[in-house]
């Protein structure tokens, strides 16, 4: 299986996620936004994190060869966010995802990470169609996803959560 662990756009790097990430991740899955609109993963602590990674992100990563990237800053190796193709139980397909700490949202980097994967998904993957789930009280990743051209499909529920949440979907041209 080809790994594709790193990706380059102009501003960042997105890289494969390690359990060398938990720390990342810890602050991450914390913050309020992840909590609102993704949920609590009840990843309290260190050890929780790396469990986390081990559990839920290197399993897809040996089984597709892509996965989660944490989005790292090339001008100062900062950890920024972390974007990702999910093979989510009880959705049909690949899920794009996307997180970023407070600190670095309304700076464009969500987008030139995201359109990057996007072109990565259906050039180098050879996925055909993606899609995105978000709750509707998130606009903000409403916005996102109709900037980078998917368009709204439907409602869906997912395994183990009661909230219904917006589905979009884009096919590769």
């Amino acid at each position: 299986m080809k790994k594709f662990s790193e990706f380059e756009t102009e501003r960042l790097y997105l890289k494969l996620a390690t359990t060398a990430d938990a720390a990342f991740f810890l602050a991450l899955m914390n913050t309020p936004k992840w909590l609102a609109h993704i949920g609590d993963r009840k990843v309290y602590d260190l050890a929780q994190a790396t469990q986390y990674i081990i559990d839920r992100m290197l399993p897809q990563h040996e089984r597709l060869g892509f996965g989660n990237y944490v989005v790292v800053r090339k001008d100062d190796g900062v950890a920024i966010g972390s974007c990702g193709l999910f093979d989510r139980e009880g959705l049909e397909g690949l899920d794009i995802g996307f997180a970023f700490l407070p600190e670095y949202e309304g700076k464009g980097y969500a987008f030139e990470a995201s359109k990057e994967l996007l072109k990565q998904s259906f050039s180098a993957f050879k996925v055909n169609e993606l899609q995105a789930i978000t709750t509707a009280e998130n606009t903000g990743s409403q916005r996102l996803l109709e900037k980078l051209g998917l368009k709204f499909v439907g409602w869906t529920r997912i395994p183990g959560d009661d909230e219904e949440l917006m589905q979009y979907r884009i096919q590769k041209e």
